[in-house]
Order: structure tokens, then sequence, then C-alpha cells
């Protein structure tokens, strides 16, 4: 406790102190007066719970001194660089743009050569005669007995003209406008031998049979001359017939020249 002076009042913060101080003296004189326990011989002690180990971590390698990871750093010319990003290609019509390489030709001009020269063979092979009566491959067909002979035939030997087949007689075709009258085609036509043709009797030529509205003459047109038929009695002879008869221009009869008439001894053809 602190001291007094007589006649003097403790301030309040002496009083505080000596509050305390009374306080503890108290308490320590407690503690002195309590007979400390002393464990019974059966009662055991708490064991302690077990405490959960943690793992401990390895130990960080010391880093290796400067000198050591100077000597241990590659040189600086093989240091990797950085990856670079790729430039994008220009596109066509962009500055820098070059348009890419040709590729290898097929050499299709000299295979196309090739292909007429090879072409060009064929035909002449298949034009050149190989039977002994000079008929080539293009013109060889069937044997001309397996043909049905009939009336209407079209038959071709060795030389341009066309024949019709007409009462067992041959009747020569003699223009290509009196072919298509007739409505024939090439695939009507049969290629024969010659010996084949002259087994039949030749018979009244077939002619496109032409007529102008202001004439009464009728004309016969053979090789593009126009021959005159004298008659109606000569016209049925020659084995026309009015269905036969084609109406053409006037102007295109008097433009073609004029042949022999029919009969030949006619006399001068007259215009139309």
């Amino acid at each position: 406790m602190t001291e007094q002076t007589p006649g003097k009042k403790p301030s309040t913060t002496d009083q505080i102190l000596d509050l305390l101080l009374d306080a503890l003296a108290e308490r320590q004189r407690a503690r002195q007066s309590t007979p400390s326990s002393v464990a019974a011989p059966g009662d055991q002690a708490p064991r302690p719970s077990p405490v959960e180990e943690k793992p401990v971590p390895p130990p960080r390698p010391e880093p290796p001194p400067a000198e050591q990871r100077r000597a241990a750093a590659p040189p600086v010319g093989m240091l990797r660089s950085a990856p670079l990003v790729p430039k994008p290609e220009p596109r066509p019509g962009e500055e820098g743009w070059q348009p890419p390489d040709k590729l290898p030709s097929i050499n299709m001009g000299k295979l196309l050569g090739r292909l007429a020269i090879l072409v060009a063979v064929l035909v002449v092979a298949i034009n050149i005669p190989v039977k002994s009566h000079g008929v080539s491959l293009a013109r060889i067909l069937p044997d001309a007995a397996s043909l049905i002979i009939r009336d209407g035939l079209v038959l071709k030997g060795s030389g341009p003209e066309f024949y019709m087949l007409q009462d067992n007689k041959l009747r020569w075709i003699s223009s290509l406008d009196a072919f298509e009258h007739l409505g024939l085609t090439w695939k009507d036509v049969h290629v024969v031998d010659d010996e084949f043709l002259t087994q039949f009797e030749k018979g009244h030529a077939i002619h496109l049979i032409l007529k102008c509205q202001s004439s009464p003459h009728i004309y016969a047109l053979e090789n593009g001359k126009k021959r005159w038929i004298k008659d109606i009695e000569t016209f049925t002879a020659e084995g026309y017939v009015w269905d036969d008869v084609q109406f053409v221009n006037c102007g295109y009869l008097r433009g073609l020249p004029d042949g022999l008439p029919i009969p030949e001894d006619a006399g001068p053809p007259p215009q139309p």
C-alpha cells in the first residue's frame, strides 16, 4: 500500500493502486493456503489425443552459385528464339501476290497428233481392197445371197450409182433429189459386188419429175439437167405416175440446163 501523508486525502490513482495491491495479496494468500492435489494410485492421467502428423515437404534444393549457373547456361547463339507469328500470304490482286507455278503439260497437242495419225491409218486400212475384185473392207457386207430379193431393194456396187430393184429390174436413181424424194436413207442401201448386179436386167431410170403451174410440160431431173418428157404415153411408159410429179417454180425450171429429151429423138425441148 502507498504511504499517505497525514492530513492529506489520497488521490484517485493511489486509491486504485491500493485496491489492486490488496487484490493481489489476497489471491497470493489463497494459493498458499490451498493444499496441492495428489492423484490417487488407481487414477490414470488422461492420454493426450493423437496429433495428426502433417507430411513434411522435402527441402528445396539450394540454388547453385552464380558461377555454376553461368557455366551451365547454353551459348547465346543456341538460345531458342520466340516463335514468330507467320505473316499472312497476300491474296490475288494484293501487293506481293504471285500466280502459282504452272502444272506440267500433258502434251495434249502431241497426243491429238498421234490420235489423228491412228485414225488416218485405220481409214486407209479399211479402204484397201482385200478381195480379188477390189472390194474394200469398208464395203464388205454379208454375202449377197443372204439378201431377200424384193421390190424396193436399194443396191449399190463399186460405182457411185444407186439402184432400186422393181419387177426384177434395176432402176437407176438418177439424183440425190430423187433418192430423198423416195424417202430413202443410207441405211436402206446394200453394198454388193458388181457381179451380183449383172444378174438383173436394167429398167427405166428413176428421175425426179418436175412441173410448174403455168406450163403443161413435164420434165425429169437427171444429173442436174431437165429432160423434157414428150407426152403422156411416154410418161406412162417410163413407169411414172401422177403422184411422182413435184410442182416447182417456173423460174427454177428455166434456170436448169436442158438435157436430152425423152425419148431422145423427140426434137428440141420446149421451155416451161
